[in-house]
């Protein structure tokens, strides 16, 4: 990489360089394991002229996105959150039976859905056939494409514009920021809403959350940098709110800049709290790979010892995110026999790099393990509540983010290292 993507400034400076995994959603059939395995650079950087963090694209969204392994309406925490997000952008956009109502990158129809509840017209933009396809049978009308200028402007004389445009994790998602900012301004309505939900790249590097590198994401945004990435595509942001979902995200809500107005205080104070953090300078970033491999030796402390002892350990989901923690410690079934997934498209694969087997839940219930390593540990509270059977033969809980935790029933023992 020798140009920031969004700006075109060659001061690119390393933030964390992860070695070369694979890509994380490239689940290995069984026939697939005797045979080569592509892998490509992980090195997040970060421009020192926008602030925009970013990684090389190496891969191709056509290479990730046609067939698709993740599904939305798996986590149940996640369709919730979407409800509650449609219920209140009815109030906010004043939406009703005349609005319309696009998302891009639609996964199968888990926030569209309550749209659809509603009879508001809607759209799902969609590039992944089978998530599609899963998004039509459920009765949500999803077009398979990627978003562009083009398709944007295609949709708009079709259906016309939207009220709401959403894209909920899927800005991270694509190389060409700019194009893709102006398909989000061909699709709205001149007097519309746009909402995106991406990671915060604040609590990425304040909570160790490096397993959310992956070549997925192409960047990494703060609000600073979010603000200058909606500018190239006509679009101004008008405020934001702090999410808890994925380790800590933001909603940006932004119109087209020629009806947005001042932004609210909550902008302000989103980017003093950026600035303080020191991620509008080289201080913010420069510790932050000395603290990623602690993550690494403590978890891999961890599971030598309880090897050692001849504990078992498991897996509970199989994310992107766990694929990276995966490649980057070397972990393998010597030491992490499996893991489980709700999603019955991963059952009988195994995770890219690693070659763990990926097995459906109940077979915890069945091995009855002393550790349950949870990869997902962005739906903490979900799944201390969901895995809590667990404690009922001794197990325990293990959580590798932000640091090593155990659950030992409700207390939470940390470990000392």
């Amino acid at each position: 990489m020798t140009r920031c993507r969004l700006c075109g400034s060659a001061a690119l400076e390393s933030v964390v360089d992860l070695g070369a995994t694979p890509p994380c959603e490239s689940f290995l059939a069984a026939d697939q394991l005797d045979l080569p395995e592509p892998a490509y650079p992980l090195h997040l950087r970060v421009c020192t002229d926008c602030w925009l963090a970013q990684i090389p694209p190496l891969i191709t969204p056509e290479d990730t996105f046609k067939e698709y392994a993740y599904f939305s309406s798996y986590s149940t925490s996640w369709v919730e959150h979407a409800r509650t997000f449609v219920a209140d952008a009815v109030e906010r956009v004043g939406l009703g039976p005349d609005s319309f109502v696009v998302e891009v990158a639609s996964n199968d129809g888990y926030l569209l859905k309550h749209v659809v509840d509603r009879g508001i017209r809607c759209l799902g933009i969609e590039p992944s056939v089978n998530v599609g396809a899963a998004a039509r049978d459920a009765g949500v009308p999803t077009l398979t494409e990627f978003l562009s200028p083009e398709t944007g402007a295609a949709v708009r004389a079709e259906h016309g514009p939207a009220n709401l445009v959403v894209a909920n994790n899927v800005y991270a998602h694509i190389p060409d920021v700019v194009g893709f900012t102006q398909g989000l301004r061909a699709l709205v309505a001149d007097d519309g809403w746009v909402s995106i939900e991406v990671q915060h790249l604040l609590t990425l590097i304040e909570e160790n959350q490096y397993d959310t590198v992956y070549h997925e994401h192409f960047q990494y945004y703060t609000v600073a940098s979010a603000i200058r990435a909606l500018a190239s595509g006509g679009l101004a942001l008008v405020d934001v709110e702090l999410l808890p979902t994925h380790g800590g995200s933001i909603r940006l809500l932004a119109r087209p800049a020629e009806v947005a107005g001042e932004p609210s205080r909550r902008v302000a104070d989103v980017l003093d709290r950026e600035k303080a953090a020191g991620l509008q300078e080289l201080s913010g970033y420069t510790e932050f790979s000395a603290r990623v491999a602690k993550v690494r030796r403590d978890l891999l402390k961890f599971l030598i010892e309880a090897a050692e002892r001849g504990e078992s350990v498991v897996g509970y989901g199989a994310p992107g995110k766990g694929n990276t923690l995966l490649n980057h410690c070397g972990i393998r079934p010597d030491l992490l026999a499996y893991t489980v997934d709700r999603n019955p498209y991963k059952h009988g694969r195994f995770t890219p790099g690693t070659r763990i087997p990926i097995l459906a839940p109940e077979q915890i219930a069945a091995d009855k393990p002393d550790y349950v390593l949870v990869l997902p540990w962005n739906l903490r509270t979900e799944l201390v509540e969901q895995l809590s059977f667990v404690h009922e033969w001794g197990g325990r809980l293990v959580f590798p983010i932000p640091e090593l935790s155990i659950v030992e029933d409700a207390a939470v023992k940390e470990i000392a290292t």
